[in-house]
């Protein structure tokens, strides 16, 4: 009896030691914006924003972690803004404003899908920005992974998610062939009035009321700064960003 007892803790023992490792080993991949996965964020080389006008932020977190904008990186290659990170971060102009109705819009290629990661990350655009570069700046994004999926999210100045903790899937979303295939999206967000709208290759996939985004812990007005929005470790071209009043 005492054998058998011995037995059945060892392999009680061994199972429980099992889980933790799995655990263990999911947690280092599972986390960071757009995922559940923790996968760290990892500096770039020669980073810093590298055009004259823009600014950026990285998010509070990355900050605590002590990365800083010259762990991601902002230049001009091919005619387009070519972005790496790095850590999660948000970049705009110094003249980059909106009031009213607008659309801003935008092209955002992923040359090599994944090529930084173990795990789909978004990118995307936002508005609404206030307070830059401080801790109270407020935003609230779009974002589209090569995955098929889109994820809609603020600070104001904490975080508040208006989809779930993955995203949500939709059609419209291009996903890309495999691992280190391309991949394009067509990103806008829109002020209509009353309501907000984001908009991936030509369909709306979101939209929301105006109440529903600002207020008490949200974004302070949908006026204000708009730019781009990138989760961690991404590498991005990004073509055709304006702002129209149609």
């Amino acid at each position: 009896m005492k054998r058998r007892s011995k037995i059945l803790i060892g392999t009680a023992i061994v199972f429980v030691a099992l889980l933790v490792a799995l655990f263990l080993a999911r947690k280092q991949f599972v986390g960071g914006p757009g995922s559940p996965t923790v996968e760290g964020s990892r500096e770039v080389t020669d980073g810093g924003i590298k055009i004259p006008g823009w600014n950026g932020r990285v998010d509070a977190a990355e900050e605590k972690a002590g990365m800083t904008l010259d762990a991601a990186r902002l230049i001009e290659e091919e005619q387009a803004l070519h972005v790496t990170t790095g850590p999660a971060v948000s970049y705009w102009k110094t003249d980059a404003m909106a009031s009213g109705d607008f659309t801003v819009k935008a092209t955002f290629t992923e040359p090599k899908y994944m090529n930084l990661n173990s795990h789909p990350h978004p990118y995307g655009l936002f508005i609404g920005g206030n307070d830059m570069g401080t801790p109270s700046q407020t935003e609230l994004y779009c974002a589209a992974s090569g995955n098929g999926k889109y994820i809609v999210r603020g600070f104001g100045p904490e975080s508040f998610r208006m989809t779930g903790l993955l995203g949500e899937s939709n059609a419209a979303i291009h996903k890309a062939a495999g691992r280190g295939q391309p991949v394009t999206q067509n990103i806008s967000l829109s002020v209509r009035g009353d309501k907000v709208v984001c908009s991936i290759n030509g369909s709306d996939v979101a939209s929301y009321d105006k109440t529903a985004l600002t207020g008490s812990g949200k974004l302070k007005s949908t006026d204000g700064y708009y730019g781009l929005r990138f989760a961690h470790n991404t590498d991005v071209f990004v073509s055709d960003l304006g702002t129209s009043t149609k």
